[in-house]
C-alpha cells in the first residue's frame, strides 16, 4: 500500500460513503434471497443486468435476468462451512473436498472470489461470489485484480452496508482512483457520458472475454441508461478536483493535461498500476529506477495514456483468465457451458439489434 493511499485513508471520513450508491426502500425480494444464506456477511451488493436497466431491455427482461451478487465475509472458511451445510446443492463437486479447500481455492486462485452460479433462490436465478474482507480491501485500494473493485466503479445496489471503517474508506478511495485513471486516458475536452464510459471500461480493457463472448456494446449499454447513478457516484469527486473543470449544464468537462496534472493523477493511481508502469518503463539493465522517478518521467511523456492503459489492461487480463479457469471447477462444466452460451447469445442479439438500427 503506497503512502498516498495511507494518507487518503487517514483523512477519509469515518462514516460510510455508500449514500452515493443505489439503495432501495423495496428490499423485500433481496431480503428473501439473503435469508437463504448464513450470517456473517459483512457487506452484500447486487449488480448487473438483473438489477440495473441496460439499453434495449424492458422491465420484464430485467426480471428474467440472473441477479449477480457479491458477499464480503471476514472468515471465508467458516462461512463456506456453514453454507455447504445449508446450501449444499449450490456447489460443484468441490464441496466434497470440504470447506477448507473451497476457501483455499477462493483465496489462492483467480481474483480471490468464489462464485456459485445458476442458483435458484427465492424465485430468481442468482449468481453469488464470496470474497474475504481482507481481499476486497486490497483490491479496492491497490487494484490487485480489478475484479470486485471494477464492479464497484459502476452502479451497485447495497443490500448489507459495511460497518468497518477500513472498508468504507477503501470504497471511497476506489472511486477516486477510477477518476484519476480515467482523466489520464481522456483528451482535453470530453462529455460527462464519455467520462463514465471510460470509467466503466477500466475493468474491461484487457479482458479476453470482450473479444468473444461479451456484447461489444456492453459499456455504452451500461452507462447510457444509468447516467444519473453514475453522476451520484462521481459528482462530488469531480467538483473537488482542481485539475478538471465541469460545465454541468452542457455536460462538458475540460482538463489541462500538462505535466503538473498528469503527475498528480499518476501519483494517486493504485499500487498495482504504478508497479506495472514501473515494469513498462524499466528498460535499462542493471539499474532499477525509483517509482517516483518513473512517475515524473511519465508526467512529461506524450505517450503517458498508452502506458497507463497498458498497465491497467495487464491487471484485468491476468485476473479475468485466472477467474474464468477457476469457474470451470467452481461452477462445474455444465453450468460453465450454459453460462458462456448465454453470454454469446447476448452478443449475437446485440449485433442483430445494431443491424436493425442501421437499416433504413
Amino acid at each position: 500500500m503506497t503512502w498516498s493511499v495511507l494518507s487518503r485513508l487517514s483523512f477519509c471520513c469515518t462514516r460510510c460513503h455508500l449514500r452515493h450508491y443505489a439503495t432501495s426502500s423495496k428490499l423485500d425480494h433481496y431480503e428473501a434471497v439473503l435469508e437463504k444464506f448464513p450470517g456473517g456477511i459483512q457487506m452484500a451488493f447486487a449488480y448487473g443486468s438483473g438489477v440495473f436497466k441496460q439499453m434495449g431491455q424492458s422491465d420484464a427482461q430485467i426480471q428474467r435476468n440472473m441477479i449477480d451478487l457479491i458477499f464480503v465475509v471476514d472468515d471465508s472458511y467458516r462461512w463456506h462451512q456453514q453454507n455447504i451445510k445449508q446450501n449444499r446443492k449450490h456447489y460443484s463437486f468441490l464441496k466434497y473436498l470440504g470447506a477448507k479447500q473451497v476457501a483455499k481455492i477462493q483465496e489462492k486462485y483467480g481474483a480471490a472470489v468464489y462464485f456459485n452460479t445458476k442458483v435458484q433462490c427465492a424465485g430468481r436465478e442468482i449468481k453469488y461470489g464470496v470474497i474475504s474482507t481482507k481481499q476486497v480491501i486490497i483490491d479496492l485500494l491497490d487494484w490487485s485484480t480489478l475484479y470486485v473493485s471494477g464492479r464497484m466503479h459502476k452502479p451497485i445496489r447495497i443490500l448489507i452496508p459495511p460497518t468497518k471503517v477500513e472498508l468504507c474508506s477503501a470504497i471511497q478511495i476506489n472511486l477516486e482512483n477510477a477518476v484519476h485513471a480515467a482523466l489520464l486516458l481522456l483528451p482535453e475536452t470530453f462529455t460527462e457520458e464519455e467520462l463514465y464510459q471510460q470509467i466503466a471500461a477500466l475493468s474491461y480493457d484487457g479482458d479476453f472475454r470482450m473479444k468473444f463472448g461479451e456484447d461489444k456494446n456492453k459499456i455504452s449499454n451500461i452507462v447510457t441508461p444509468n447516467m444519473a447513478y453514475f453522476r451520484k457516484l462521481y459528482e462530488q469527486i469531480l467538483l473537488k478536483d482542481e485539475h478538471v473543470k465541469w460545465n454541468m449544464k452542457q455536460g462538458i468537462l475540460e482538463q489541462y493535461p500538462n505535466h503538473v496534472s498528469q503527475f498528480h493523477h499518476l501519483n494517486l493511481l493504485p499500487k498495482t498500476v504504478q508497479l506495472n508502469l514501473l515494469s513498462c518503463m524499466h528498460r535499462r539493465p542493471g539499474k532499477y529506477p525509483d517509482l517516483e522517478e518513473i512517475i515524473r518521467q511519465l508526467a512529461f511523456d506524450s505517450n503517458c495514456a498508452d502506458y497507463v492503459r497498458k498497465g491497467i489492461a495487464e491487471i484485468v487480463r491476468s485476473s479475468s483468465i485466472g477467474q474464468s479457469l477457476k469457474s470451470i471447477y467452481t461452477a462445474g462444466l455444465v453450468k460453465s457451458v450454459l453460462y458462456s452460451s448465454r453470454k454469446v447469445q447476448k452478443m449475437v442479439d446485440s449485433k442483430k439489434n445494431e443491424k436493425n438500427v442501421l437499416q433504413p
